[in-house]
């Protein structure tokens, strides 16, 4: 069966609820679905119980009707807190006629998890038959609906899909699209190999705020009073149970079970909302950890004051980054509660420290106190900023200054559906829809804000490097702003751009060109700022992850689409340019020169093929701008991979500075970047022409492509880096099957293109679907949307004349919303006719009512909007999409 995602809603509430008895109004059948869970006596349906001496129990029932049909896949069952009245076990029945056995149903007011294929009912009924006790009955029935029910492309997201396998910032469920806060739970504290929230793990160690490209923390979690927080997450860490949890884009619900609290929580785009509900009378703290490592950094130099018995304010520095960057980056906050503690503990080090008015320190939190009763609820708001205390206040003020919870909740939920939606997809099974959906989640949710609602933003772009880190200087910069007083754009944390030529950089140009305009013009930004474009910013500065200056192709695709419209484009030509010259973020100077000279990067030929790609991008851009000396330049420098060809392999292989090939092993990774000659050679986008000539022609080319995949596809075209003959696991290989289109044999593409997106990117577990091994922010994600819509482009929009490379979709019908703001039509639309897992082949295609033979359409023609049908068959027609390249 597969593992049902439980994102979906609970229409418990809507349903009419009767039941065989009621001991008395306080214990009506209405209270298994008033939302109070496992709180003894508060919120439970109990029956008029009778039992005798000789065992005699009378067993009741509840049943939950609807007035119209629902579609539902899982039901959540809580027996009463009561340790003496107690449900064992009863059956489910539901009005299709099918009934479901519930064993083992926990004695203490845990939820048990009842999941099962789609259902199609009016009522389901629960009835006990095995109890002990006399006055029994349930806290709380939830009742969910499957995805079918709304079709909200919300409810097809699954977030625990690869999580054990993802990175610290793989996970984050209390964000909205790129949102400057990043709510999620933290299971395992490390930042890669099934870091951050792990599906695996049994316990909670805290609730983080901010998931992002090497920065995290601002720990929270709920706890009674009792726990010493000196003794870090360990101490406070709390067992917690997937059945009675429910995690979905925008919210996160889960049960804190060794501290008898229910938590949830949701966001707007800078700030955490947190709704706590307490099971048991206590004095509860809510620590609030400012100290040690969390992911990929570490939290130090806690500053922390009290504002008020409702609010207190502060800040931290996360330094020792793994991977580079900044060497200290400060986030400022501020907390604000719905009720008044008594008091404000503390603690440094070793040291508790009681009614803190104010903490300075390392290894430092601080605790509000409150006494509470069983089914009291305390709310809790966190916003963030990069700049200042005072902003991080007017951050909260401006985009939270209520306490409704479940309308931010709500809210949430509308703008993942509205940005989600942008993509409607009909047909195609129901784990397919859900990776789809789970695909574009990912493509949405990392890159984080990190200006304020003011504008304001740290810069940290200037300093001294060592190595991959800065000494950095902290200045606070405003962003530009319209005739309106509105932000022209924003300012975002990223991991690197790395290789995005073959994912974010085409889909976000379908349907979210605004993402690439934003994106775009922050990169341009930062090069303004500190003279070089970033690879993968954090904290306002660089951070020198990965090679060459992959930010080129993101601004160029955008330009060449028409969509770079949030800065100046005379200035990002120029910030582009001169990052692919001596002193720019290429590389180092002695390296570009040689590159310039002698065709090839010196020792590597993965940034060759790198820097080869990113000057024809720029060289595309600037005949476009009508810069001629420009364009011949960086088109002859585009060229130079050529250098590196190896006649006896027919790959390409890396040269050291005297012009000699390093090796001869097609599979080391020696001198190539996450990659070897197998996986690689294939990645010169701009140059499949050339290097067909170079080995011989078309077939030759096809055939050893084809032989790599067919090395592969018993791994389902996944290994690690460097390993292996490609590799879907990775970004150096996704573009592979598409290079057949390239060579006269689309066919070829067709079909490995469905199958890799079958093996590598079809799983829909927490262990499976990515590959396992680097999905980043997205970019997997990306490959896997775009392989089942059927659309690419191998050298990722950055012609002057961009095109989308057509393969088969797997789904029956794509539409594509287009933005008014960019695009001329209303939406573009694919039709798959005779769509099956077998009818892979394209055998004829039609694009808005006219036949269409090239396997690629105009970028103009998708943005006016219009419909591409394409008709399949289980056998290839080798005659369509041949003979014309774009």
């Amino acid at each position: 069966m597969t593992l049902v995602v439980n994102a979906q809603r609970n229409i418990s509430t809507e349903a009419k609820i009767t039941s065989s008895s009621e001991l008395n109004s306080s214990y009506s059948s209405n209270k298994i679905a008033d939302g109070i869970i496992g709180v003894r006596d508060l919120g439970e349906w109990a029956c008029k119980g009778d039992t005798t001496d000789w065992g005699y129990i009378k067993l009741p029932w509840v049943k939950l009707s609807w007035s119209e049909s629902q579609r539902i896949n899982r039901i959540v069952i809580y027996d009463r807190a009561s340790q003496k009245e107690h449900i064992a076990g009863g059956k489910l029945s539901f009005s299709d006629g099918s009934s479901i056995w519930v064993r083992q149903l926990p004695n203490n007011g845990f939820g048990k998890e009842i999941s099962f294929d789609t259902k199609t009912i009016e009522w389901v009924k629960f009835e006990a038959t095995d109890a002990q006790g006399k006055d029994i009955g349930l806290s709380e029935v939830e009742v969910y609906t499957a995805p079918e029910q709304s079709n909200d492309p919300v409810d097809w997201v699954d977030p625990y899909i690869e999580t054990n396998r993802g990175r610290y910032l793989y996970f984050i469920t209390g964000s909205r699209p790129f949102g400057m806060v990043g709510a999620a739970p933290l299971t395992r504290n490390k930042n890669q190999y099934g870091g951050g929230y792990n599906y695996n793990e049994k316990y909670i160690l805290g609730f983080e705020q901010i998931h992002s490209w090497m920065l995290g923390g601002l720990e929270i979690m709920p706890a009674p009073q009792e726990i010493d927080p000196r003794g870090g997450q360990d101490s406070w860490k709390s067992e917690f149970s997937h059945e009675d949890e429910i995690v979905r884009p925008g919210y996160h619900r889960v049960f804190l079970r060794d501290h008898n609290i229910w938590t949830e929580f949701t966001s707007t785009e800078r700030v955490s909302f947190y709704n706590f509900r307490f099971t048991t009378p206590m004095e509860a703290q809510i620590i609030t950890n400012l100290g040690g490592y969390v992911g990929n950094n570490v939290m130090t130099d806690a500053k922390v004051n009290k504002v008020s018995a409702t609010e207190i304010e502060g800040s931290f520095s996360t330094v020792d980054r793994y991977w580079g960057g900044p060497k200290d980056v400060k986030v400022f906050f501020v907390a604000q509660f719905d009720k008044p503690f008594k008091r404000l503990k503390g603690w440094r080090g070793n040291r508790i420290l009681e009614n803190v008015n104010e903490l300075v320190g390392d290894q430092a939190g601080v605790a509000p106190v409150y006494d509470v009763k069983a089914g009291d609820e305390l709310k809790m708001k966190i916003s963030i900023s990069y700049t200042s205390v005072e902003n991080a206040r007017k951050n909260l003020k401006d985009e939270l200054s209520d306490w409704n919870f479940n309308k931010v909740k709500n809210e949430s939920r509308e703008v993942w559906n509205d940005w989600l939606g942008k993509i409607k997809i009909e047909g195609g099974t129901h784990d397919q829809r859900t990776k789809f959906y789970t695909d574009l989640w990912h493509v949405l949710l990392g890159r984080q804000k990190i200006n304020d609602v003011s504008g304001d933003y740290p810069d940290r772009t200037s300093g001294v490097r060592e190595g991959t880190f800065t000494d950095a200087v902290f200045k606070i910069k405003t962003l530009p702003k319209d005739s309106n007083g509105n932000l022209k754009f924003n300012m975002y944390n990223s991991d690197a751009l790395w290789l995005t030529q073959w994912n974010l950089n085409i889909l976000w140009g379908l349907a979210w060109p605004e993402v690439m305009d934003e994106l775009s013009s922050s990169m341009v930004q930062y090069a303004i700022n500190g003279g070089l474009l970033p690879r993968g910013p954090s904290g306002g500065g660089y951070s020198y992850i990965m090679t060459s200056s992959p930010s080129t192709n993101l601004i160029a695709s955008t330009y060449q689409k028409d969509l770079l419209t949030k800065i100046d484009s005379e200035v990002a030509y120029k910030m582009v340019k001169q990052n692919l010259l001596p002193g720019g973020m290429l590389g180092d100077p002695a390296d570009i020169k040689f590159y310039t000279e002698n065709g090839y990067w010196p020792g590597n030929a993965g940034i060759t093929l790198e820097a080869a790609f990113q000057d024809y991008a720029l060289s595309q851009m600037a005949r476009s701008m009508g810069k001629k000396k420009d364009a011949n330049f960086f088109s002859n420098r585009s060229k130079g991979w050529k250098k590196l060809f190896n006649n006896d392999q027919n790959l390409i292989f890396p040269k050291n500075r005297e012009q000699e090939f390093m090796h001869a092993d097609p599979l080391s990774g020696e001198g190539w970047v996450e990659a070897n000659a197998w996986q690689a050679t294939w990645s010169v986008s701009h140059g499949i022409t050339e290097l067909s000539k170079l080995m011989g022609g078309d077939d030759v080319l096809c055939q050893k492509l084809n032989h790599a995949f067919e090395m592969a596809k018993d791994d389902d075209f996944v290994f690690g880096y460097s390993e292996g003959y490609l590799s879907y696991a990775n970004q150096p290989g996704c573009s592979n099957a598409h290079v057949f289109n390239y060579a006269n044999k689309p066919w070829l593409t067709q079909y490995w293109v469905r199958k890799v997106k079958e093996q590598a990117y079809g799983g829909v577990t927490p262990d499976l679907g990515y590959g396992g091994h680097d999905e980043d922010q997205g970019q997997m994600g990306g490959v896997s949307a775009l392989m089942a819509i059927g659309i690419f482009n191998l050298k990722g929009n950055v012609d002057q004349n961009p095109v989308y490379d057509i393969t088969s979709p797997i789904f029956d019908k794509i539409i594509i919303e287009l933005d008014p703001k960019y695009y001329e039509g209303k939406e573009f639309t694919i039709k798959t006719h005779n769509n099956s897992k077998n009818n892979m082949y394209i055998q004829k295609a039609f694009l808005n009512g006219k036949e269409h033979n090239q396997f690629w359409f105009s970028h103009d023609t998708f943005q006016k909007g219009g419909e591409l049908d394409i008709y399949l068959g289980p056998e290839p027609n080798k005659e369509w999409g041949v003979h014309e390249l774009p």
